[in-house]
């Protein structure tokens, strides 16, 4: 573990940190249309540093289409069924992070299908992860692609412009849009296998299934793996209000369970036979808060109370905090990650508890890649915008229902965005520090209304999420066969990626002793020899 952290303890790896899993993918969505307003999501970062320029000003001028786009249309358009049984059905069974079996097996069940060989199942230790790959030919490029899968919680919705029950009822549903964005990707790379079979190009096709983004992506564990090194380029998309590509920043971040362990005693007859674990747990939120003042304006640091005690007239004995650190890059992040272990300890002396520091999860900033942005947003461009009068109308709905303006669906792509920075992070920025990463926006989700609520579920699930997964394989397609055919573009896209790298080699952002995500449930990895010990316990 970075840092000199301990090893998780088994009574401190089962109720107490195993519980809060379920929820811990949910965010609070923010208010778009300021350029100083940026969401996590890389997707909602585009939106808002341009959404409101987008529609209140002139349309860019649109270049005639790149010569692939024709093609990756006709290729996507050969798939467009297993492109959408992808949306369609994972939007239908949506799944939590580091559950997501059905979604998994419906990505691979297209991508077998469609003549992809399945290289890995539970990669790098992620049981719902998958790398999926095709081949022509002898040398040629080698391309990535990086579908999602995971669901968030409470954001299940039906497909109807209004709060109601989706086909799992309101526990869980895809309030960010993976079930489009894996479709898009998984779409977008049994199209380019279609086209290079057709101009006879060597290369290898390969597809990462990349699990639980919402909460310890597999990604890492795929970076720390170097599973990502092999490729000229890795591509993907984010759902969002508006269509666009640029140079886009996103943080670094760690994650930590901080716990303290005191001993418990009746609160009222003898209070003095206790150590308070909560009070431990409050000196450590003290402490945090002093440093605020001697952070960079860069930094970000927040966090929950997971446990603190069972009840008033009982000392608690345990308690426990999760905790998210964000900077500028891998070194701030870490220099905050020691600071704040140093606050867990002191607040332990100070209340006579035991600190546990539990560093679980982290990930690089996003490098950005100015030749594959430029790319991306030349194919964008060449997509058109369009809805029908009753998906504008259903997007004015949800509009209606969340109090926002009713401008309905973006019409037009935004201009090419430089220099946007957010203080979110995301997994993908593992992958950008082992090999060129493109990404761009597409829209899934009326203006004006955030990731992670539930019209996003809800155009998910109709014609507007089925038009995003078609339109965003077509772009993918397109991109990635430039890509495979124009050896000059993978040299300017590889010499970007390592200006912007510098000489920084990689380094995995995992503490070294996290071999699988902490939050992985518990049915994921038992075997009949649990069963067997299990069984013999009382004997």
């Amino acid at each position: 573990m970075h840092g000199g952290g301990h090893h998780l303890r088994s009574r401190a790896l089962s109720p107490e940190i195993s519980r809060p899993a379920r929820g811990r993918g949910a965010r609070s969505p923010l208010p778009l249309g300021r350029r100083d307003t940026l969401a996590a999501a890389l997707g909602a970062a585009f939106a808002a540093a341009g959404e409101a320029r987008a529609q209140n000003s002139a349309a860019p001028a649109r270049a005639d289409p790149p010569l692939s786009a024709a093609a990756a249309a006709r290729a996507v358009e050969v798939s467009r069924n297993a492109i959408l049984r992808i949306s369609r059905e994972v939007w239908a069974n949506a799944e939590l992070g580091l559950a997501e079996r059905r979604s998994s097996a419906i990505h691979l069940r297209e991508l077998e299908a469609a003549g992809f060989r399945v290289a890995s199942r539970g990669t790098s230790g992620v049981p719902t992860a998958f790398v999926a790959e095709w081949s022509q030919g002898s040398g040629g490029a080698s391309i990535g692609f990086m579908p999602e899968y995971d669901a968030l919680p409470g954001l299940g919705n039906a497909a109807e412009p209004r709060r109601a029950p989706g086909p799992t009822g309101a526990e869980v549903g895809h309030g960010c849009g993976h079930n489009m964005l894996g479709a898009g990707c998984t779409g977008g790379a049994i199209a380019l296998k279609r086209m290079m079979e057709g101009a006879g190009t060597p290369g290898t096709v390969r597809v990462y299934g990349c699990a639980a983004e919402e909460t310890e992506g597999a990604k890492v564990y795929m970076a720390r793996d170097h599973l990502f090194e092999r490729d000229d380029a890795v591509l993907a998309w984010h759902p969002a209000p508006v269509a666009g590509a640029g140079l886009a920043r996103l943080n670094a971040v760690d994650k930590a369970k901080v716990i303290f362990r005191g001993r418990a005693a009746h609160a009222g007859f003898a209070p003095w036979e206790g150590r308070s674990a909560l009070k431990a747990a409050e000196m450590f939120g003290i402490g945090v808060q002093m440093m605020r003042e001697h952070v960079l304006p860069t930094a970000r640091i927040h966090y929950i109370y997971e446990h603190a005690g069972v009840a008033p007239n009982v000392v608690p004995d345990f308690a426990q905090i999760w905790i998210v650190l964000r900077d500028l890059d891998r070194p701030k992040v870490e220099a905050l990650t020691r600071w704040v272990r140093q606050i867990a300890a002191g607040a332990a002396a100070a209340t006579q508890t035991e600190a546990e520091f539990v560093h679980f999860y982290g990930t690089h900033d996003l490098l950005p890649n100015e030749p594959l942005a430029q790319l991306m947003h030349r194919h964008l461009s060449a997509v058109p915008l369009e809805w029908t009068e009753e998906e504008q109308a259903f997007a004015r709905a949800c509009q209606r229902e969340i109090g926002v303006r009713e401008a309905g669906m973006a019409t037009r792509p935004l201009p090419f965005l430089r220099d946007i920075s957010a203080g979110g992070a995301t997994d993908v920025g593992e992958v950008s520090y082992q090999a060129p990463v493109g990404v761009f926006a597409w829209p899934t989700l009326p203006l004006g209304i955030g990731l992670h609520t539930w019209p996003v579920t809800a155009c998910g699930g109709m014609s507007i999420g089925d038009k995003a997964s078609l339109n965003t394989a077509r772009i993918l397609a397109a991109a990635s066969f430039d890509l495979m055919a124009d050896p000059a573009l993978r040299e300017a896209t590889r010499a970007d990626f390592l200006r912007r790298r510098g000489d920084r080699s990689y380094t995995p952002a995992l503490p070294d002793d996290r071999r699988r995500p902490l939050g992985l449930p518990a049915f994921m990895t038992r075997t009949g020899d649990d069963e067997v010990v299990a069984g013999m316990e009382g004997a």
